[in-house]
């Protein structure tokens, strides 16, 4: 009996440890030193000689520590690269801009290189602006999230590239979203700039291997393939924890905020305010018109630098704080069902965006029909099965 006991203790304690080994597996850290920028010698003398076009922004950086770090830009040409050209996405080069606000050509005040913009009205570059590069790099942070521009951006750099024979070079970052897969799958008909191609909302890839996926499914114009050279990470699997270092947008402060984005941006699609012009962007919700019996956390949205006109400015705010809500794995709809039907005026709930945001007309009907959260992500299955197979052949880490 004794010894029985004894077995079963012992069972318990081995169960527990191969259950905090797991664990620690699954929250591991990914060092930024391992970030692809930071392997020089992969990719130097793909540029030695070369007239080099960049398109990146203020998360294009080498890390000389964990918390220390040189723009690449700078780093480049202190190592006598030839940059010719840096080309700026959504909130500019050095990522100050609001979102959705026209950035303009001009000239970096620290390089003195030309900065051409490709948000606006012009998103993809020019033939003229290819005219003297011979390699393009592309070295941007990403979050993982289908309405996140930057792999926007990524479409139309690689189409131009194609199209004028010029080879980009890649460089990987890790995706903080990568450790999950899920979302509606977009519909061609709703095709824009925060939605191009048919992923689900959440699609799990680092840029470098959504880069292999846009080339291997011919989703750029035509058909044509852009010749792609690419530096993986180091050491590096998806499930892994990365906190950004730098904030990829003036909207996304930490973590927190990276995390609950794929799902509180649906927000940005209705008259719910999602943190913008408080310190507390995308961990947060709130608008005057929910019921202040059920959502007890109050806020006042201010202009602020990078939410000039932030929706429901200086108007008081009932809604939720999720700032110490734990991580998801998940997309949560929950949040935006509880606001559609505790709102005031459900008639003016969804705006014009919101059908861009979610890829489909389905999810505002469902919505409205009163759907519950199962129900409508049963719908979605079928699709992200299918979606999860079609990546395998793009897939440059171990999941």
């Amino acid at each position: 009996m004794v010894l029985k006991r004894f077995k079963n203790t012992v069972y318990f304690i081995l169960l527990a440890c191969i259950s905090c080994t797991a664990q620690e597996s699954k929250t591991k850290a990914f060092s930024s030193l391992g970030v692809a920028a930071n392997r020089t010698e992969a990719y130097l003398d793909l540029l030695q000689d070369k007239k080099v076009g960049v398109v990146g922004n203020q998360t294009s950086v080498i890390f000389t520590s964990e918390l220390e770090y040189v723009h690449l830009v700078d780093s480049l040409l202190n190592r006598k690269i030839n940059i010719k050209k840096v080309f700026a996405p959504e909130h500019g080069f050095r990522g100050t801009a609001d979102a959705g606000e026209l950035i303009k050509d001009g000239i970096d005040s620290k390089t003195g290189i030309p900065v051409i913009s490709l948000y606006g009205s012009q998103k993809k570059p020019n033939p003229e602006h290819l005219d003297d590069i011979d390699i393009m790099v592309f070295d941007i942070q990403d979050v993982g999230a289908r309405f996140y521009t930057y792999i926007s951006t990524l479409h139309y750099i690689m189409e131009a590239c194609a199209e004028q024979g010029i080879p980009l070079l890649v460089l990987d970052r890790p995706n903080p979203n990568g450790h999950y897969i899920d979302g509606p799958v977009l519909e061609d008909e709703f095709k824009s700039f925060v939605g191009m191609h048919p992923v689900p909302v959440v699609h799990g890839l680092t840029i470098a291997e959504y880069a292999q996926m846009i080339n291997g499914e011919h989703w750029l114009n035509n058909g044509i393939s852009c010749e792609l050279k690419i530096v993986e990470l180091a050491e590096y699997s998806p499930s892994m924890a990365y906190d950004l270092p730098i904030k990829p947008s003036p909207n996304l402060p930490n973590a927190k905020s990276i995390n609950l984005y794929p799902s509180l941006c649906f927000f940005e699609g209705t008259n719910v305010n999602a943190g913008r012009g408080t310190s507390m962007q995308f961990q947060v919700f709130g608008s005057p018109f929910l019921d202040p019996l059920v959502f007890d956390f109050e806020y006042v949205p201010e202009s602020a630098p990078g939410a000039k006109y932030p929706k429901h400015e200086n108007e008081l705010c009932f809604g939720r704080n999720l700032q110490n809500h734990s991580d998801l794995d998940y997309l949560n709809l929950e949040w935006l069902l509880q606001a559609y039907h505790h709102t005031q005026d459900q008639a003016s709930f969804f705006n014009g965006f919101f059908n861009k945001l979610a890829g489909n007309a389905s999810l505002q009907e469902q919505i409205q029909q009163g759907k519950t959260a199962g129900e409508i992500r049963a719908g979605w299955q079928t699709d992200l099965e299918a979606y999860k197979v079609k990546i395998q052949p793009y897939l440059m880490y171990e999941r």
